[in-house]
């Protein structure tokens, strides 16, 4: 029994999903989903999609019900007997992080996947290091530390801690975030992939 979900497999359960909507829908790929998608991570136990435009968002929800997915956590939707919860976030949100800018915007995210209704992105490093730092477990970190290595040619590190010290002025949590950043940081220059 399969209990991560690869590159393959995920886009073929989109694949079906797109059979059944009928209009555009933006699903923005984030977490280990993202790094999954982007060829970082082989797998992913846990499936996270931004859908930044609300009307989207609850056209896509009516969909799942009639596929008979339910909710089962506060953003997861599951089938039952299904093993994946898919964690939809609405808006410019992920679990408890608020980004700057709405995932849509020019920049924010990379286009992986067309369908006929369904649009598949990945948002941007620096959000999906940002989003992982501020849940600052030890995976996340781990996740962390695998794309800054696997872009480290696009990334600039300096540009990801004046993101990350900008959303951090947003959350009740901010000591803690930059104290994960601080960390993050300090990893990664131990690994010498950065100055």
């Amino acid at each position: 029994m399969t209990y991560r979900l690869t590159k393959q497999v995920l886009l073929e359960i989109l694949g079906q999903w797109n059979g059944f909507v009928k209009r555009k829908v933006h699903l923005i790929a984030c977490g280990g989903t993202a790094l999954t998608l982007l060829d970082v991570k082989p797998s992913t136990k846990d499936v996270d999609f931004i859908v930044p435009n609300e009307p989207e968002f609850k056209y896509l929800i009516r969909i799942l019900k009639d596929l008979g997915y339910r909710q089962t956590t506060g953003s997861g939707w599951q089938r039952k007997d299904d093993l994946f919860i898919f964690d939809l976030f609405p808006g410019k949100r992920i679990h408890t992080t608020e980004l700057i800018e709405s995932p849509l915007k020019e920049g924010m995210h990379k286009l992986l996947q067309e369908y006929s209704h369904l649009y598949i992105g990945v948002l941007n490093d620096y959000d999906l290091i940002v989003s992982k730092l501020f849940r600052g477990s030890a995976v996340d970190f781990d996740d962390c530390l695998m794309l800054a290595k696997a872009h480290k040619n696009t990334i600039d590190i300096k540009r990801l801690e004046h993101h990350c010290r900008e959303l951090a002025k947003y959350d009740i949590s901010e000591n803690r975030i930059l104290k994960s950043l601080e960390a993050f940081i300090d990893l990664l220059k131990k690994e010498k992939k950065y100055g």
